[in-house]
């Protein structure tokens, strides 16, 4: 039988690899609070702290009018050239590629 050439879901055998396989790719990040990061990831670890690099950083408020009751949404944006993200305001991170971006 011939052997197996490696893909990338054979290099895959732990959530975390899939964020490795990010390393020095442009990365979506979803947080806590509404927030959300775009940018280059550098580094991370087992509990999702991350360094990233070039990163756009959007915010999106909810305000609700007084008189109307109707929800107002605002985003905030922001470019910040290196950010130390700790991992327990993370909820999701995707690689570039399935993110669009």
């Amino acid at each position: 039988m011939a052997a197996e050439e490696p893909t990338e879901t054979s290099a895959v055998q732990e959530p975390l690899d899939l964020i490795k396989l990010s390393l020095d790719e442009r990365i979506y990040v979803k947080m806590r609070n509404e927030r959300e990061l775009k940018g280059r990831l550098h580094a991370y670890d087992q509990h999702l702290n991350m360094i990233l690099g070039d990163v756009e950083e959007i915010v999106t408020t909810i305000e609700l009018d007084e008189e109307t009751f109707e929800e107002i949404f605002k985003t905030t944006k922001r470019s910040i050239p290196m950010l130390y993200v700790r991992g327990d305001g993370v909820i999701l991170v995707s690689p570039a590629v399935r993110a669009g971006i």
